[in-house]
């Protein structure tokens, strides 16, 4: 392990750097965890029987992705996933949370499953045992397999089915070890931007896309929790969803009325029909053709399910203003840049009242009984300095705005009971390639060498020193 992670010590002024809060302001029962996914780390493409996901297929093709790169290697999970692991654990973290690929285990989405795949999460699995980490297993992080794709993805009604067959398939293989199981990552991110916007695997365009692949979506999230509850009665079962504060440009009506439209498409879409109360219609008046276009009668029973928790991504709060020239939307972004607030490398506002601000509205559900922050952190453009340290100084003051806004919810009695870091290793960062680097420890994709950054070490220092 020496060989392949720098040995390089936090600098001077990490040593000496002072942070508002300690571990023990958050209590006992404070989940800290840092988070990966399949298809950004773990390379292996086609490996041991693994079948090509959307992604493999989208990043294959001309102009997709920023840096023309690809995750054919990524940062070699697959292989170095005890050396990664170790890391997680000397770094203070209690919590592992990553997601299973499911074309490795059912290579063609359905049908035979691949014994390799099987065995290498149950691998991945007994190394977080071994070392203290409690896995979070994420069911899905964006790589459906393409196999399915092509009988219509997200669009189908039968995603619904076949994701059920791999859930149980998941559950039964590693619910002996694995408690804690978390459906969906984002759901409003890989419909929007892969069925919607076409920037995002598969590639797919428009509304006729979109809205399918939103109802298929929900549909799917309730029916493999219940899969799981009823496989693994005791399991504790939540799921994710991506989440900014909307914030109108000005009191004007119409900026008003742009701004709880942003609300209903970016917060609620996919939360509410989860609690059982139906999609927010009155504020986004479009979704009402889901009804009419692609849900069947019995569908709205289907929708709920009771989660243990609710995972918040929060990264930026979005400002809004009306807009009458934007189709469907009638709202635009009033970007970072124009209003001279701080930003990150991928040009992302920095503030943390607004994570504070989408907690306080999550948690304003009756249904939302526990909240946990299942992703956050920021992406910087990173410098290997000669001695082999990283001075991310911009993504340690990050980290202490987003997790001292968690700490003024939690003692507001706001029920937040965890905070996992995005993510443990430079990674693959979707569209974005390599160039988006928002890793604890930074990695060199030529070397597959893990350098660990002033970020990483100030979370040792949060989560170890009395």
């Amino acid at each position: 392990m020496s060989s392949l992670v720098s040995n390089n010590t936090p600098s001077l002024h990490m040593q000496q750097s002072a942070t508002p809060f300690t571990r023990q302001d958050f209590g006992d029962d404070f989940l800290w965890g840092v988070t990966i996914s399949a298809f950004q780390t773990e390379g292996a493409v086609l490996e041991d029987g693994k079948g090509l996901s959307i992604w493999d297929t989208f990043s294959a093709r001309k102009g997709k992705i920023k840096d023309r790169s690809h995750a054919q290697i990524a940062t070699d999970f697959y292989n170095r996933f005890l050396q990664d692991i170790l890391l997680a654990k000397i770094l203070g973290f209690s919590v592992f949370r990553f997601s299973i690929a499911w074309s490795r285990i059912l290579p063609k989405g359905t049908g035979a499953i691949n014994p390799a795949g099987i065995a290498f999460y149950h691998k991945v699995i007994d190394a977080c045992l071994e070392v203290g980490l409690e896995p979070y297993v994420t069911l899905y992080h964006w790589d459906l397999p393409q196999a399915l794709e092509h009988k219509g993805g997200w669009c189908h009604r039968g995603v619904i089915f076949y994701f059920e067959e791999f859930t149980r398939i998941c559950v039964r293989e590693y619910g002996a070890k694995v408690q804690n199981w978390i459906i969906l990552n984002e759901p409003f991110g890989f419909t929007a931007l892969g069925y919607m916007l076409g920037v995002h695997a598969p590639g797919k365009f428009g509304l006729s896309y979109f809205l399918p692949a939103v109802h298929h979506t929900v549909l799917a999230q309730a029916a493999a929790a219940r899969v799981i509850r009823e496989e693994k009665p005791d399991a504790c079962i939540g799921t994710t969803y991506s989440c900014s504060q909307i914030i109108p440009n000005s009191d004007h009506p119409n900026d008003l009325k742009a701004a709880r439209r942003a609300d209903a498409l970016f917060n609620r879409l996919f939360i509410e029909p989860a609690l059982g109360m139906g999609y927010p219609v009155e504020d986004f008046p479009l979704l009402k053709k889901i009804g009419k276009r692609y849900a069947l009668w019995r569908d709205w029973d289907k929708m709920a399910f009771d989660f243990d928790f609710i995972g918040i991504q929060n990264y930026f709060p979005l400002t809004v203003k009306y807009n009458a020239f934007m189709p469907i939307l009638g709202m635009t972004e009033v970007k970072p840049h124009a209003r001279k607030v701080p930003v990150t490398g991928l040009g992302w506002e920095v503030n943390g009242n607004g994570l504070y601000e989408i907690l306080k509205q999550f948690a304003a559900y009756d249904k939302v009984k526990r909240i946990i922050v299942t992703e956050g952190g920021a992406s910087f453009p990173d410098t290997l300095h000669e001695d082999g340290s990283v001075h991310d100084t911009e993504r340690v003051s990050y980290f202490n705005e987003y997790i001292g806004a968690v700490l003024k919810a939690r003692q507001e009695g706001i029920p937040v009971d965890g905070y996992f870091a995005w993510t443990l290793t430079d990674n693959f960062e979707w569209a974005e390639g390599y160039r988006a680097r928002f890793g604890l420890v930074y990695v060199n994709f030529e070397t597959q060498q893990r350098i660990i950054k002033d970020s990483g070490y100030w979370f040792k220092q949060l989560l170890t020193e009395q």
